[in-house]
């Protein structure tokens, strides 16, 4: 088998005809992989890949002003087809407030919860080691269906999913940071962000964080009438707490418990609702209210108080000083980058009726109103912000360490050639990787993304792939200094030698490999080192041979 092998590679490294077609074959293999991620996206890109969880979180947001029972109606909506999951365990339903505290709800706010229009919905499934369906695939299945049903009851009503992130949390996967001094301005422009989000194919869960600015009715007192009647401002104010909000009247003392007990008294939920939402069943319903004088004459509230109509203050969102707003938009099993690329397509096809438009780094964007002049900007962040961060950070890495294998090269054989060689040997495992995530992805369940943990394996790939083409380039100078070997002979006795441990160590990474390579986060690590390492056999024994015998090596080493 040994000299089987090294005839080969002995004749193949001598026919013109072989080495250019090695060659040129893996030249179009590089071409040929890289075009699977742009522009054919066969290999899709991601931060990190869904994860696994054995629970997950479902928010409902019905327009500001929506009673509690409205939220109810939604809830309970949605409740109904947790109920028909058989891998659901148990869910806990948190009407206006936020569930408790945990990874995600901590940066989406969860905490500051306290308003009749939201509520949460905490799921708990089966251990994921005993069902076949993950958490992330069934939230995809289950989100249309409960779309289509709850969130259409009400207007203006959002139904998101929240799963517990696999990398870093941030608010969503792709968050439109809108900017500006005119607060309608932002208003309008983040509403008109989220039209184009809802026309973006990938995108669901699309949610403006601000408050919709709606009609409220306040009650002012009349001081004058009050005083007139012998009634107070605190009879007054008790009897509304009383009639909508219950209030505590007494306590009860206890045997059992040290602290005393408090009694509230409050209406039943029918007697607190109004016929409808207008100003004349507003005064209808506190007409019914009296108040008793110290003179025992009753006096209807609404003879002491004036309702008058108004729009509500909505909240002030500021990030560094900067007045702005969050548009956020999760992704339906696909990656940021191309469903954001589209929608900033369509913002600048679409936008600049109203707006001029300019380009501000690689996707941010400023928008100057052409009728006011007022300034916008528009900065994206989210997960899409953290995958284009991390890629960039671990390009930058994987350049530098091309660089260094270079230099240290270069300063051990004093050869830019040889140093060149080794380099590309370590480069070409980019094929495996690439391929090895499109193999992968055919034989998947869902995506099989090129994720961060990819690159790193990538990374870590060079030092390998080096190693293989500098013992490789030793042993053949080894051979032609001492044993006195042609250098065609030289390279294929040294490859056919080296061929064994190289094999052996492939296997050993390969095998290793195979546990990470099931795993939610770290699949594309192993990927990465089971089909890098394939990549960089190959290369450290067919396009390294090829490319030394095109090489002077009597000249690099210094050979007479």
């Amino acid at each position: 088998m040994f000299k089987k092998f090294q005839n080969a590679i002995f004749l193949g490294i001598q026919n013109p005809t072989k080495r250019n077609t090695i060659l040129l074959v893996t030249l179009a293999a590089f071409i040929l992989s890289v075009l699977m991620i742009a522009p054919t996206k066969m290999v899709l890109a991601k931060m990190l890949p869904g994860k696994n969880n054995d629970t997950f979180t479902i928010y409902t947001t019905l327009a500001d002003g929506r009673s509690i029972e409205q939220t109810k109606q939604v809830t309970e909506c949605v409740s109904e087809f947790i109920k028909k999951e058989k891998e659901i365990q148990d869910f806990e339903i948190f009407l206006g407030m936020g569930a408790p505290l945990d990874f995600a709800g901590l940066i989406k706010g969860s905490h500051f919860k306290n308003s009749e229009n939201v509520a949460e919905i905490v799921v708990n499934l089966s251990k994921k080691h005993h069902r076949e369906e993950p958490s992330y695939m069934m939230v995809q299945r289950m989100r249309p269906d409960i779309l289509k049903s709850c969130a259409s009851l009400y207007d203006k009503t959002t139904i998101t999913f929240v799963e517990p992130p696999a990398g870093p949390p941030v608010l969503a996967a792709i968050v439109a940071e809108i900017y500006g001094d005119n607060s309608d301005g932002i208003r309008e422009l983040s509403s008109r962000v989220s039209d184009v989000f809802q026309k973006t194919k990938g995108l669901v869960d699309i949610e403006i964080m601000q408050d919709e600015i709606y009609e409220k009715f306040e009650v002012e007192v009349d001081s004058i009438k009050v005083a007139l009647s012998g009634v107070n401002v605190k009879q007054l104010n008790d009897i509304l707490y009383l009639a909508f909000e219950g209030m505590q009247i007494a306590v009860k003392n206890s045997d059992t418990v040290n602290e005393q007990i408090p009694i509230y008294l409050s209406l039943s939920q029918d007697s607190k609702k109004f016929s409808s939402k207008d100003l004349n069943a507003i005064k209808a319903k506190l007409s019914s209210l009296k108040l008793m004088s110290p003179t025992g004459m009753m006096t209807p509230l609404t003879e002491l108080v004036t309702i008058v109509p108004k729009k509500s203050n909505p909240m002030i969102m500021s990030k560094n000083l900067h007045k702005m707003t969050n548009v956020m938009a999760e992704t339906d099993m696909v990656s940021q980058v191309y469903p954001l690329m589209d929608a900033r397509n369509v913002i600048l096809d679409t936008f600049s009726d109203k707006y001029e438009i300019e380009k501000i780094g690689l996707f941010n964007l400023i928008l100057v109103d052409k009728t006011s002049k007022e300034v916008y900007k528009l900065m994206w962040d989210g997960e899409m912000e953290v995958t284009l961060d991390t890629f960039v950070e671990l390009g930058a890495a994987f350049i530098a360490a091309l660089v260094l294998i270079f230099l240290l090269m270069v300063i051990y054989y004093k050869s830019y050639t040889l140093s060149g060689i080794i380099l590309l040997g370590s480069f070409l495992s980019i094929i495996g990787v690439i391929v090895g995530h499109w193999i992968m992805d055919i034989f998947s369940v869902d995506t099989f993304f090129l994720t961060a943990t990819s690159l790193i394996g990538f990374i870590a790939l060079i030092g390998i792939s080096s190693r293989n083409s500098l013992l490789l380039i030793d042993f053949t100078a080894s051979l032609m200094r001492d044993n006195k070997m042609d250098k065609a002979e030289a390279i294929a006795y040294a490859t056919a030698t080296r061929a064994k441990p190289i094999f052996l160590t492939a296997a050993a990474i390969i095998l290793a490999s195979t546990l990470l390579a099931g795993d939610a986060v770290f699949g594309g690590l192993g990927v990465a080192l089971i089909f890098g390492t394939i990549a960089a056999v190959v290369s450290s024994l067919m396009v390294v041979p090829v490319l030394l015998y095109k090489a002077d090596l009597k000249r690099h080493f210094n050979l007479d």
